[in-house]
């Protein structure tokens, strides 16, 4: 064989494995695909059966809520109404319409109280230093993990001393007292970030603490306001232990309108989801109004840890 057969046949071999390292590589890469599919469609069913699953109570309470009391007895609580109607809902407004307004009242109330209340300490334990500042705030911070019922009894009697029991001001107080801590901490957390350059060159220019507070902190905290604001709106507005405890007839708030609206003997279904609904409107609506800025506010700081 002479040198050019040979050379031939090298040219040969070499464009076999060429051929043969291509084919592979293309079912490798083939092969990789047909597996991230399979992982994504994995994970995509089992996203759809969990989504499915967390919606079945919202489909039951709102097919519950569109039925009439005939329909609920003779049909499955996932199941639609033979005779759709919104009777339930106009049922639920009359009974809930005065203590939503009243929960909308103290709510709102305790919610801007303690929002206030908890920055102006906020700004103090954080820019104004001083001797048991940092125990004061250990102090102040033990509220949060302080157990409503611990100090039921000797609410109820402060309450009634007080001469408030079963008026809205019972409910702005105690919720505006156990709002300060939580508070507090979200303030802190986010004013430790305020370079403190700010406030030496605001003490330079001659302004006092409530100047400064006012002027420079009030602006600098839309975003902390919010989020305290969201969290303290559905904390309040969820409670139902003090709205048992410290109201009567007189006041009545819609947590506690909407458990008496479930009979002692029999319970119309219908009109208790239908109140439901109703009752968690404002939430929804808080939710979707500052949602956007409570996810700012909390990439922005104002919960840290």
């Amino acid at each position: 064989m002479n040198s050019q057969e040979e050379h031939h046949l090298e040219n040969i071999d070499f464009t076999d494995d060429i051929k043969y390292v291509s084919i592979y590589s293309t079912q490798g890469v083939i092969l990789t695909k047909v597996k991230k599919i399979i992982k994504r469609v994995i994970l995509y069913a089992i996203l759809i059966v969990a989504v499915i699953i967390s919606l079945l109570p919202l489909w039951s309470g709102i097919m519950s809520a569109i039925k009439t009391q005939a329909d609920l007895s003779i049909t499955s609580p996932l199941a639609p109404p033979t005779n759709p109607t919104l009777d339930p809902f106009y049922v639920a407004w009359q009974e809930l319409h005065q203590s939503l307004f009243n929960s909308v009242l103290f709510t709102t109330a305790a919610t801007l109280l303690s929002c206030l209340l908890g920055s102006i300490c906020g700004f103090v334990l954080t820019k104004l230093k001083f001797k048991g500042s940092n125990i004061l705030f250990l102090l102040l911070t033990i509220g949060i993990f302080l157990p409503y019922q611990s100090i039921i009894i000797p609410l109820f009697i402060t309450i009634r001393n007080l001469g408030i029991y079963d008026t809205v001001w019972a409910m702005i107080l105690v919720h505006t007292i156990y709002g300060i801590p939580m508070t507090t901490l979200l303030f802190r957390s986010y004013y430790e970030s305020i370079p403190e350059s700010l406030i030496d060159a605001a003490k330079t220019d001659g302004a006092g603490v409530m100047t400064i507070y006012r002027r420079l902190i009030i602006p600098l905290s839309p975003l902390p306001f919010i989020v305290a604001a969201v969290f303290q709106f559905t904390s309040i507005w969820n409670d139902y232990l003090f709205a048992l405890i410290l109201t009567g007839t007189n006041f009545e708030p819609a947590s506690f309108a909407l458990s008496n609206m479930a009979g002692s003997t029999e319970t119309a279904w219908n009109n208790t989801m239908a109140g439901s609904f109703l009752y968690s409107i404002p939430i929804l609506l808080i939710f979707i109004l500052l949602g956007k800025y409570l996810m700012q506010g909390l990439m922005a700081g104002a919960i840290k840890g």
